[in-house]
């Protein structure tokens, strides 16, 4: 079977149009109609741009379909066709959803947090897989703004208002995926 056009993005994708395709996209996947090929170009057209790489990570790695959690041969390969878009997206994904898991749980939403806690584990799997270089560098970048409190990532940290047991589990949870 031939890729649908309707799963290629555009380079003008929307974050919105780029969760619906992911959707449409998860659904021909777990129905197995797509091929490994098939796969890997659907989301290496996504992952090209900033808006179609945070609308698929923002719908992979929040689905309840089990696919996120084993990425086939042909997400992995397409992931790694994006190195700068991807890792900046996945290690702040890893840091993100480890502040939220804090947040949740003292807010006695078990369900966000475990919401959270799986957007952790999926972001750390795909680090860990990729092996990519941009990975451990934006990482690394992280780790120095969390010790510090300046550096390229304390903006991020400032704009979002993480608080010090967050901060404590970002550092934690990005330190522990790229070893």
């Amino acid at each position: 079977m031939s890729i649908p056009s309707s799963l290629l993005a555009s380079e003008s994708i929307t974050f919105e149009g780029a969760i619906e395709l992911t959707q449409s996209l998860l659904s021909l996947i777990e129905a197995d109609q797509l091929s490994e090929a098939d796969i890997e170009q659907a989301v290496r057209a996504l992952v090209k741009t900033q808006n179609g790489a945070r609308g698929f990570f923002v719908t992979y790695l929040t689905d309840d379909l089990p696919e996120a959690d084993h990425p086939s041969p042909g997400v992995v390969e397409a992931l790694r066709s994006a190195p700068e878009i991807v890792a900046e997206l996945l290690v702040k994904n890893l840091a993100m959803s480890s502040a939220m898991i804090v947040y949740h749980s003292r807010h006695q939403s078990e369900e966000k947090a475990a919401g959270s806690a799986r957007v952790q584990k999926r972001s750390r799997n795909l680090i860990q897989i990729l092996q990519m270089p941009a990975c451990q560098t934006i990482a690394s970048q992280m780790l120095e703004s969390l010790q510090n409190a300046k550096g390229e990532y304390e903006e991020f940290f400032q704009r979002w208002g993480y608080d010090d047991e967050q901060k404590l589990a970002m550092g934690s949870a990005v330190r522990s995926a790229i070893g």
